[in-house]
């Protein structure tokens, strides 16, 4: 009696566990992925810094045309209207600051940090990722499969034979200053035709942030600058504007990644 008690409890107690667990380890992943650099791992520190100083100087003009709105548009169409006008300016800022912010702090970091030491047995190599400009290598570790994003010239040396290989990584973007490899090269590796989806997924990180603040200023400065008569409702309809402008761009853009990945999995050999 007391056994039968104890499977009742435990399939009464193990669904609901379950989905909590997979919440959890979905918030870790998010997590992580922002910790480790964002879209931004794997790529070369001194690279990140100047794509994070390009992102500050966009910021800074972003800035002075939000002075600028309010300093001339209040005498054409009102402070409500000047307001809604400048508004929209922010949101660049936000994107760059969330795209471009997490990677650039690492990447100061690792300017200045020593690079850890990868060992492991090789698994697989690829020169294209869904990042764009790198590939991918698959090493195992003592720790499990690990996955690393790598310049392709440096994957021009890996054999596609198993191998032991020698990573030098550094410790918060993740990437890989340089490749070695321990054992003899006996077949060497051939690179599969890139299929033309592989392209298109690695532009959607790049072109969903910048459609999507073109798209919240067109929307937003456009009626902003009409000649609406009310300008409390002139203010509301330019915010809506550019807001829903941006979330169509956001759903069709998460359509099209749905899709492809689709397109991706179903390229994968079934085992």
């Amino acid at each position: 009696m007391g056994k039968k008690q104890v499977r009742t409890q435990m399939r009464r107690i193990q669904p609901k566990g379950a989905a909590s667990n997979a919440q959890g380890a979905t918030r870790r992943q998010r997590e992580r992925f922002v910790q480790a650099g964002g879209m931004l791992q794997g790529y070369a520190p001194d690279q990140v810094v100047r794509w994070g100083y390009i992102a500050v100087g966009i910021a800074a003009l972003c800035v002075v045309i939000i002075a600028a709105c309010l300093v001339f548009l209040p005498a054409i169409y009102g402070w409500p209207d000047a307001v809604a006008a400048a508004v929209a300016w922010i949101f660049p800022i936000a994107l760059l600051a969330s795209f471009v912010g997490p990677g650039f702090r690492l990447a100061l970091k690792d300017r200045k940090a020593e690079p850890r030491i990868v060992q492991g047995q090789l698994v697989g190599a690829s020169s294209v990722s869904t990042s764009m400009g790198l590939g991918m290598l698959m090493v195992q570790t003592r720790g499990g499969s690990e996955q690393f994003l790598v310049p392709p010239a440096r994957l021009k040396q890996v054999p596609g034979n198993q191998v032991n290989v020698v990573l030098t990584v550094t410790p918060n973007l993740h990437h890989v200053k340089s490749v070695g490899v321990m054992g003899q090269r006996m077949v060497g590796r051939v690179e599969p035709p890139v299929p033309p989806v592989m392209r298109r997924l690695q532009l959607i990180p790049l072109l969903t942030p910048v459609a999507l603040a073109v798209a919240a200023l067109v929307g937003d400065d456009a009626v902003a600058l009409s000649p609406i008569p009310n300008s409390t409702i002139h203010a509301v309809l330019a915010v809506l504007a550019g807001a829903i402008l941006a979330a169509g761009v956001y759903g069709l853009s998460y359509l099209f990644q749905r899709r492809w990945m689709a397109e991706v999995q179903a390229l994968v050999p079934k085992t």
